[in-house]
């Protein structure tokens, strides 16, 4: 058996769990096609506009990392606008871009303006690349591999087209957009006297693994062209990864002369925010390629691209962060006294006039004051194209809920002509609300939709390169007035914390329970202190114990609990004692865990994993407990970290990581840790970070067992055994897990003493994780509950004081006991 698991984990090292910094998201959001240009040290950047307008929003860096706006370059233009080329030649900058069917030009002396209004040329083709060729002469490439003459000013076609290149032909079972091999993108540069040129193929969206970066050189522009011995230089190759669709790269040297490629690629799961603009560093090869490195000579600083999407209406001029739907009206606005006025038009979101921002977060909340005027109607949208949006919409009597692709809903307008306008998306899942004042969110008359899924408002479904962007809504004859447009990311951070919640099992149910406090002290158990889940209902044996919750860096809970029954035979659910026969496989013996993952604490989804199912080497497990989830940020990757055993043997501590949606494994189990003693069990494994170090807290099953810790540097092994032990109990106990108070340097070293009767919680508080001072037991010191006993295994997490509210205020409204009896005569 151990034979077998060598061979199999090396396997899986070498498919890709190694740490790795790149690529990093430079512009998150809808940022597609980029195209950068370094103009000593300082560089530019600019994206496909589409029909947003003003277009081509250039971005300028001093590190690669740091981007703030300049300018919009095009205010308005013809069609859709999209895969620029950002030049500089001759002294002068360029932007040449295709629209309408043919390919435009514009240009400027100085970066940020005043531009030129778009020149025509004649050349049909997409996604240009500029280039002075070995003759001096300066040609501009066209998709599939054409290349047409320019004028010495770049302004006019000076000869005929001609085709130099084919492309790189990729494997037929390759899983691509279509049968078409989509040869585009060529963006060039010339290093060492080749030019090398970077194409993209393979389609630009559909399946995850579509997309990719090819390389070509030649001594000249016009061929022969060789292809890269490296392609695809950038590809997605599984769905599994992080990024879908990589593809139409740049390559950028910086002002030290290392290398990099920019390109784009969908969130995978968040199709709806459009494509990002990703970087990774680039080596060069003894033998003159290039190729992408996993590690770079000279790391980017931590930075994004920085465009404040908030506005208070301020300033006279509207906001770089905003633009028009298919027109450019700056006509139809007047912005007065903090108050942006918008004169309608058309009857609905789909002919209305649309003022837009970008999105650029996974979980994020926008709200804006709208004042219709008469004849008019205003709203508040997440808006993709006319037949794809989302959110409140009311002309001062009625609110308009749209709902994607379900029908809208109508409400009455309690508020009047004046109201808040509030939507909050949470990993593509509204809550749609209004209020007069701002105040009071989680009322019926506020919250109007809830769990409203928008993931499918995206190019995928509806085509057009579009992302699900905020829109204030102007239609109608009149006039909407907006004030204080609000955008910010809605994952809450410690500030914004006010309760704690405790999840905890119970033997009684083998359920779920929840306890919520306000002041980290004294607990009260919601649903009146029933359990909120039915362990007998969402389990494989019937029952869950060892609940943990974690809140991800996404703003989501992740649920993660033990698929176990330890009396299945007793209350009629198993024949057997144990799954497996216990003399083999140890008391307990399971196989699975159960998974959920939710953004409000009450709508819940759920995957059931069998551990024995991930590989044949995998089949002799005797136990897969106490899970607990974390976030890897050096990978990048939600992490499930676990007790198993193989067969009978000693429990270790293991690791697999798991993908964004929490319903699969995506990797073997590695070791995380095991007691430096032979035989001796390590098991209940919990990490917190803390001062750059990551503290694992653990049960030693060395004599009586109890709570040890090992520290590291990293969180997926490294850790260093410390004999010391960190409860105060003189009876065995178990399942520690660490929680910060809030606002305070002191945390809460929480555990089971199941080997008491009653079995209780114990508590003591550190500030520096070496000295622990003991709190005592729940309701034996300062810790208290006020409406249950006896909990199991417990974890806690702190949450706002709305998301608390809403649990507490759920669970009065739907009250329900657990009747076991229920489901035995589901099931007989």
């Amino acid at each position: 058996m151990r034979k077998l698991l060598a061979l199999i984990f090396p396997l899986f090292m070498w498919m890709g769990l190694w740490a790795q910094t790149y690529p990093k998201a430079i512009f998150p959001g809808d940022y597609p096609d980029p195209t950068i240009l370094r103009d000593g040290k300082d560089y530019y950047m600019t994206h496909s506009p589409f029909y947003y307008a003003p277009g081509f929003l250039i971005w300028h860096s001093q590190n690669l990392a740091n981007w703030k706006p300049v300018c919009r370059a095009v205010p308005e233009y013809e069609g859709s606008a999209m895969a620029p080329d950002l030049v500089k030649c001759n002294g002068k900058y360029y932007i040449y871009y295709p629209s309408d069917g043919v390919n435009w030009v514009v240009w400027a002396d100085d970066i940020r303006g005043p531009w030129s209004k778009p020149v025509r040329l004649d050349i049909k083709g997409i996604d240009p690349g500029h280039v002075v060729g070995e003759d001096g002469n300066r040609y501009l490439f066209t998709n599939n591999g054409w290349v047409t003459p320019l004028t010495d000013d770049g302004l006019k076609v000076a000869g005929e087209s001609r085709k130099v290149y084919d492309g790189w032909k990729y494997p037929k079972n390759w899983v691509t957009e279509g049968n078409d091999m989509y040869l585009e993108s060529p963006k060039l540069v010339k290093k060492d006297g080749y030019y090398y040129m970077v194409s993209a193929e393979g389609g630009t969206a559909g399946p995850a693994t579509s997309h990719m970066c090819v390389a070509a050189r030649s001594k000249s522009i016009f061929g022969p062209w060789e292809n890269s011995p490296y392609n695809p230089i950038v590809h997605t190759y599984s769905s599994k990864e992080r990024w879908w669709s990589k593809g139409h790269g740049t390559l950028v040297d910086d002002a030290d002369g290392n290398w990099w490629i920019v390109y784009h690629a969908y969130a995978n799961g968040y199709h709806t925010l459009g494509r990002s603009t990703l970087i990774e560093p680039v080596e060069w090869t003894s033998d003159g390629w290039f190729r992408t490195a996993r590690t770079a000579p000279s790391d980017l600083p931590e930075g994004q691209a920085v465009m404040e999407l908030s506005d208070d209406f301020s300033t006279p001029q509207l906001g770089l962060q905003w633009t028009f739907w298919k027109e450019y009206a700056p006509n139809a606005l007047s912005i007065k006294d903090n108050t942006l006025e918008v004169s309608g038009k058309g009857e609905s979101p789909s002919d209305g006039r649309l003022l837009l921002a970008t999105a650029t977060d996974k979980c994020y909340k926008t709200q804006v004051e709208i004042t219709t005027g008469k004849g008019n109607q205003g709203g508040l949208l997440l808006y993709y194209n006319e037949k794809a949006y989302a959110g409140i919409v009311s002309d001062g009597k009625t609110f308009t809920v749209y709902r994607g692709e379900k029908e809208p809903l109508t409400k009455p307008n309690i508020f009047g002509k004046t109201f808040i306008a509030k939507i909050l998306n949470q990993g593509n899942r509204l809550t749609i609300s209004a209020s007069k004042d701002g105040k009071g969110w989680t009322t019926i008359q506020t919250v109007l939709a809830e769990n409203l899924d928008v993931s499918s408002l995206n190019h995928n479904v509806y085509k057009g390169f579009h992302a699900l962007r905020p829109a204030l809504y102007s239609g109608g004859k009149g006039k909407a007035s907006f004030r204080n447009f609000l955008y910010r990311n809605a994952i809450p951070q410690e500030k914004d914390m006010r309760a704690y919640l405790m999840v905890f099992h119970r033997d009684e149910t083998h359920g779920l329970y929840m306890a919520v406090s306000r002041d980290g002290y004294t607990f009260t158990a919601v649903n009146e202190g029933q359990p909120v889940l039915a362990g007998d209902t969402i389990a494989s044996q019937h029952g869950i114990r060892d609940p943990h919750i974690f809140r991800g860096p996404d703003g989501a809970f992740y649920l993660a609990m033990t698929d176990l029954h330890v009396f299945a035979r007793r209350d009629g659910y198993r024949d057997t004692e144990w799954e497996q026969p216990g003399e083999a496989y140890g008391w307990g013996n399971n196989r699975g865990l159960v998974l959920m993952k939710s953004w409000d604490l009450i709508n819940w989804g759920r995957a059931n994993i069998r551990f024995d199912q991930l590989s044949a080497g995998l089949g002799e497990i005797g136990c897969v407990w106490a899970p607990e989830v974390a976030y890897d940020d050096e990978k990048g990757r939600l992490m499930i970290y676990y007790t198993m055993r193989f067969k009978n043997e000693q429990n270790r501590l293991y690791y697999v990581y798991v993908n964004d949606d929490f319903n699969r494994i995506e990797s073997m189990p590695q070791i995380l840790f095991e007691y430096p003693m032979d035989n001796i069990s390590a098991i209940d494994g919990d990490i917190t970070k803390a001062g750059g170090k990551y503290h694992l807290f653990y049960v030693a099953h060395d004599g009586n067992g109890g709570i040890k810790q090992a520290v590291s540097s990293r969180m997926d092994g490294g850790y260093e055994y410390d004999p010391r032990w960190y409860d105060f109990e003189p009876k065995a106990c178990e399942a520690p897990n660490v929680w910060k108070r809030i606002g305070e340097d002191k945390w809460v070293l929480m555990y089971d003493i199941f080997s008491i009767h009653p079995h209780n919680f114990g508590f003591a508080e550190t500030s520096d994780f070496i000295n622990f001072k003991n709190l005592g037991h729940f309701n034996e010191g300062v810790m208290k509950t006020t409406n249950f006993t006896s909990p199991k295994h417990g974890a806690v997490i702190h949450l706002t004081k709305e998301e608390a509210d809403r649990l507490v205020n759920y669970w009065k409204e739907n009250q329900r006991n657990y009747d076991r009896t229920r489901f035995l005569k589901k099931t007989e």
